[in-house]
């Protein structure tokens, strides 16, 4: 299983990045939804953490940071999604190492509601007939293991779903990572991780049905039902490549300093840097940014976030056997909209 991830990633990272980053593409691929940070810690070092993050939270950045789940990981994030569109996004996550010397398996949960809208047809453009919310949801199932004590792995399998009430599309996703963990007390990591790999979706449902009016002849007239097929349209694959380095600041507290790289092969590419500072394990403090080309223009950027993320984890034990609850808030400064703000509870038992 390890040489065939690692074999995985590698292809995948050529292929990708041969047309990553090609402002031509921009726009062209569907399921955006997928691209969507929804946990704080990693939102919080502006999607910076992928060679470091740990637990649940890896599904999106790096599975194989999955493989550092103790025993049981439960995790709950709501996110307010640019602040003034009433959209939010609500996640689940569930870890469970699967006995010593076993993998973990992780199972994640994304709902993500865009509110009510009117329902608008031909002859009535204003609506006034009712109103209709669209309800994007992704599933992840994330398997990791520990190859050795160096090197982690892992893969997950994403189901996907856009809907309005007449309308459907459904599609599926495949994610892999590799973690390689080196030097004195594990302080250097690197990681790479493909996302988003999977056939392209379509939408399909009575909404894309039309009735027509065709003559048969001797002036009589028939109504059929016409189905219009949509376009495929492509997922919004990327490979991610990061580095994080501990810095022991003391026996209680210690800096992380993380970077990475995404190759997007519908978007400009982006480099992210971010720092986190933990004390007594208790404590944790956290902030990013993520750049891209114009990032800082207002008529040329290309995404609503603008660079700057920050956030704090506030954790305390919840039993004597090492169980730990905490509390994660992050923060990602957009233009326009008032940025976005993501807050989850974890309980690692």
């Amino acid at each position: 299983m390890k040489k065939s991830i690692i074999a995985f990633c590698f292809t995948a990272l050529v292929a990708v990045s041969a047309q990553a980053g090609n402002p031509d593409r921009a726009g062209s691929a569907g399921a955006s939804q997928i691209l969507i940070n929804p946990w704080a810690r990693n939102a919080s070092l502006a999607n910076s953490g992928m060679a470091s993050v740990r637990g649940i939270e890896s599904s999106f950045a790096n599975v194989a940071g999955l493989a550092f789940v103790n025993n049981t990981e439960l995790v709950f994030s709501n996110n307010q999604y640019l602040v003034g569109t009433g959209i939010s996004i609500n996640s689940l996550g569930f870890g469970k190492r699967l006995g010593e010397g076993g993998g973990v398996l992780g199972i994640s949960v994304n709902h993500m509601k865009l509110g009510d809208l009117p329902i608008t047809e031909t002859a009535l453009p204003e609506g006034g007939i009712g109103s209709f919310s669209p309800v994007f949801t992704n599933i992840g199932v994330s398997y990791a293991k520990s190859f050795s004590k160096s090197i982690y792995g892992g893969i997950t399998v994403r189901l996907i779903s856009e809907a309005i009430y007449n309308v459907r599309a459904q599609g599926v996703a495949f994610d892999a990572g590799i973690r390689y963990v080196t030097g004195p007390e594990d302080r250097l990591r690197f990681g790479i991780s493909l996302r988003n790999v999977g056939p392209p979706m379509r939408y399909r449902g009575d909404g894309l049905s039309q009735d027509a009016t065709v003559s048969t002849g001797s002036g009589n007239t028939t109504t059929l039902n016409m189905d219009m097929r949509s376009e495929k349209f492509e997922l919004p694959a990327m490979v991610n490549v990061g580095f994080a380095y501990d810095f022991f600041l003391n026996e209680k507290s210690k800096l992380t300093a993380n970077a990475q790289f995404t190759s997007n092969s519908y978007t400009r590419d982006q480099f992210s840097v971010g720092a986190e500072y933990a004390l007594n394990q208790r404590f944790f403090l956290r902030a990013g940014y993520q750049y891209e080309t114009n990032v800082s223009d207002s008529e040329l950027r290309t995404t609503v976030f603008t660079g700057p993320a920050a956030g704090f984890t506030v954790q305390l034990p919840a039993g004597k056997n090492g169980s730990m609850i905490g509390f994660d808030y992050g923060y990602r400064l957009t233009n326009p909209f008032g940025g976005v703000h993501s807050m989850g509870v974890h309980v690692d038992i």
